[in-house]
């Protein structure tokens, strides 16, 4: 049997969906499963054993050059490509116009997608010939693809052990085991600061009063920064000098340079984000914060994450942009964070 995942974006939702691998996997031995995927996230999903073809796109390119003799071929490259696969299923967990019309091109006459109460945009529904309800305990996002891919196969993923991986080279688990024989002998923190919404982020200064506390309460732990774009860089760098000796910023990495050091490290703190979900997909520790995002739907799950949700009472709110920003973040408390940390550490 051979299978089509369509999830191309984003970095924390494709996270979110890799436990789809390991359940079709167990549900059907011998499957071949390929996967649809941004171009810019391939990364996360090269090397995975339980994938055997990728297809990449470049919706963002296409939407802008649309009629452009680059574009066309490579659409039409594409759209060969996945109906030369002969695909027996294929499961569009993204739900949105983009998705859909690649779940039409990969011309398999079963085609299963959300119903609309679950769409990011209905008309996705369009593009789908069998459209799954989620139940109302399939609030987690990771459920909610679960219990799209597990209907065929009659099997309930929830009295199942799955689990995700994410491949790093030799190379990349090398450099990362070289940056951390650079620090002291204690325990390393990862602080991810940078995030997506403006609604998601943390203050600088509870960053450098959590880091304080970190370093006063762990002797010769480090805490280590990255960044993924100038502003996140001014931010690291300001927090690392407000937090002192035991701080320190990293080079810009690759998402799985990056990968290879959230292995390594002891725990990782951070907001909404997409590294905080890698952390957790390669099984480190995570304490996170969420504001407008709701940590019930989209958190780390399990004994070894502790997910803090702002007490305000407009919370999960989803919105970018908010005139009470100053006020959620200050909700974050830095005691909450470090209550987090310890309850980790201690077990």
């Amino acid at each position: 049997m051979r299978v089509l995942i369509i999830k191309a974006s984003a970095l924390g939702d494709i996270i979110h969906a890799l436990p789809v691998l390991d359940f079709l996997h167990q549900a059907k031995p011998g499957i071949e499963v390929d996967w649809v995927v941004e171009e810019p996230f391939r990364q996360m999903l090269e090397g995975n054993p339980l994938i055997s073809q990728l297809h990449l796109v470049r919706t963002k390119v296409w939407r802008k050059h649309p009629f452009a003799a680059q574009t066309r071929r490579e659409v039409a490259a594409l759209r060969k490509t996945l109906r030369e696969r002969n695909y027996d299923l294929v499961f569009d967990i993204q739900g949105n116009l983009k998705s859909g019309l690649i779940c039409a091109a990969s011309g398999c006459s079963d085609r299963i997608g959300f119903d609309r109460a679950e769409l990011q945009e209905s008309v996705n529904a369009f593009f789908t010939t069998r459209q799954i309800p989620v139940r109302k305990q399939d609030y987690h996002i990771t459920d909610k693809y679960l219990r799209l891919v597990s209907v065929p196969f009659a099997k309930d993923f929830r009295s199942m052990q799955l689990t995700t991986s994410i491949h790093t080279t030799a190379e990349e688990d090398a450099n990362a085991e070289a940056l951390l024989a650079t620090l002291s002998d204690g325990l390393v923190f990862l602080f991810q600061y940078g995030t997506t919404w403006q609604t998601k982020f943390w203050s600088i200064e509870h960053w450098v009063e959590l880091g304080k506390e970190v370093l006063d309460h762990y002797h010769d732990a480090s805490i280590l920064l990255p960044w993924g774009n100038d502003s996140e860089r001014e931010a690291a760098t300001a927090i690392a000098a407000g937090i002192g000796r035991g701080a320190r910023v990293l080079e810009r990495m690759t998402l799985k340079g990056l990968t290879a050091v959230l292995k390594k490290v002891d725990l990782v703190v951070g907001g909404d984000t997409g590294p905080v979900q890698l952390a957790a997909a390669v099984g480190t520790p995570t304490v996170s914060f969420y504001r407008a995002s709701d940590g019930k739907r989209s958190g780390p799950r399990g004994e070894h994450h502790v997910v803090v949700q702002s007490p305000m009472h407009c919370a999960r709110c989803f919105r970018t942009r908010c005139d009470k920003d100053a006020q959620c973040r200050d909700s974050i408390k830095v005691e909450a964070i470090m209550s987090g940390i310890r309850k980790l550490l201690q077990t």
